[in-house]
């Protein structure tokens, strides 16, 4: 595989991992060349043109940190990690200690935490580069991706249409090729509402794998990160990278043990052969409206069935009533932005939950979610939280049996019943 990709010229806007390692390998591409290309499409595509905003900020010293992994690949003979020279674009949730960190809120712009992230402390270890930091809805509340400080981000597909959100600046600047991997997080659909909405693959983990710590967060009971990528591979990539356990962040010691040594390493394009894959009937649209989604998955159905999966078409009785009553942000949030304040360091613009809904700053529609959010005084505590809760339990019990007793391997189902 190596060997017919190093056949290839090197195309940067079908760029993956592999085929910028084959190309360092083979010298026909440096770290600091890949950066300026990728930058040169950011001023044409991002500022310019189109103008999508989805980036807030661009790291002034990607060009020398490029210079350095240029120089250690030259005198290790060979990549220093397994993103040797990648760049990457966070969702401007993700703490960085060399970049703001703002949530897409003006005033948390100048917020500068004293340490990157768990996930972006790893990544760079692993040779990564932090490319730009990417605009979201504001506080990661929402799912059309406006903020404060960085505007409506554009589909870069359809400029009338959103992105999906709210890691809606990372979908749209992966899609037209600013960096090769990006990061988001997903209290409901945030990971793979931007991945659907701008035909990439992003991963919702399953919860414990991979470490909230330093991620600006929601609720402590929903909140996971993940890749979004161009490619399943270079999803599975970051995975491996990003997951490991952190102290910081104990449910990941529900992690410990179950990972492969490699996601990237398991993919094989023969694994649908045998697959029982379910077809959930419930999260299907019934109505002239959702004609349009509802060709593409039977197209996806008929794929998965010429790949040799046997498709299984099913409903749950009283899963819609018990889905509508499990979010539990609203009740967690207050608790879990204060503890992610207190953990911020000194000399912050912003140092609690009160103090930023009080600075009003937020776009309309946020600043009322944040001012529902703060009336709650103990929200933990709280019977309707602890009714949901349990409700949460009864639907994971109700959807394992289901998958049980049909012998399910993964249920299929459209992440939004009408486009964005």
């Amino acid at each position: 595989a190596a060997l017919a990709t190093a056949a290839q010229p090197f195309v940067l806007e079908e760029a993956t991992v592999d085929s910028i390692h084959v190309a360092y390998r083979d010298r026909t591409l440096t770290t600091t060349e890949l950066v300026k290309r990728y930058l040169e499409r950011i001023e044409s595509y991002d500022r310019r043109g189109p103008a999508l905003r989805s980036l807030l900020t661009i790291n002034p010293n990607a060009l020398e940190e490029a210079a350095r992994l240029d120089a250690e690949y030259k005198a290790k003979k060979g990549q220093v990690g397994p993103l040797h020279g990648i760049p990457v674009i966070l969702k401007d949730n993700f703490n960085t200690k060399d970049l703001p960190t703002s949530g897409g809120n003006v005033a948390m712009k100048n917020s500068r935490p004293m340490a990157d992230a768990f996930t972006v402390d790893r990544m760079r270890k692993a040779g990564a580069i932090i490319l730009a930091k990417s605009n979201l809805q504001e506080f990661a509340r929402g799912g059309v991706s406006v903020s404060s400080l960085g505007g409506q981000v554009l589909n870069p597909y359809d400029l009338t249409r959103t992105p999906g959100g709210s890691s809606g600046g990372t979908g749209p600047a992966i899609a037209p090729t600013f960096a090769v991997l990006g990061t988001g997080s997903d209290t409901g659909q945030s990971i793979r509402s931007p991945a659907s909405a701008n035909s990439l693959v992003g991963v919702r983990p399953t919860r414990g794998l991979v470490s909230r710590g330093g991620v600006m967060p929601n609720s402590f009971t929903q909140d996971e990160i993940g890749p979004i990528t161009r490619t399943v591979k270079d999803a599975a990539r970051a995975l491996d990278v990003m997951v490991a356990f952190d102290p910081h962040d104990p449910v990941t010691a529900l992690g410990v043990g179950k990972p492969p040594a490699s996601y990237a390493a398991l993919l094989d394009a023969r694994s649908l052969k045998g697959a029982r894959i379910g077809v959930f009937g419930n999260l299907l649209g019934k109505e002239a409206r959702h004609a349009e989604v509802n060709r593409v998955m039977e197209q996806t159905v008929r794929t998965m069935e010429a790949q040799g999966a046997t498709m299984v078409h099913f409903d749950i009785p009283g899963f819609d009533q018990l889905a509508a009553n499990v979010g539990t942000d609203r009740w967690e949030a207050r608790a879990a932005f204060d503890k992610y304040f207190s953990e911020l360091g000194a000399n912050q613009p912003v140092t609690s939950f009160r103090q930023l809904v009080d600075t009003k700053s937020a776009s309309p529609d946020i600043q009322k979610t944040m001012e529902g959010e703060i009336a709650i005084e103990n929200g933990l505590a709280d019977p309707t939280y602890l009714q949901r809760m349990a409700n949460r339990e009864k639907l994971r019990v109700l959807v394992a049996s289901r998958v049980a007793e049909l012998k399910l391997d993964a249920i299929l189902y459209p992440l939004q019943r009408v486009l964005v």
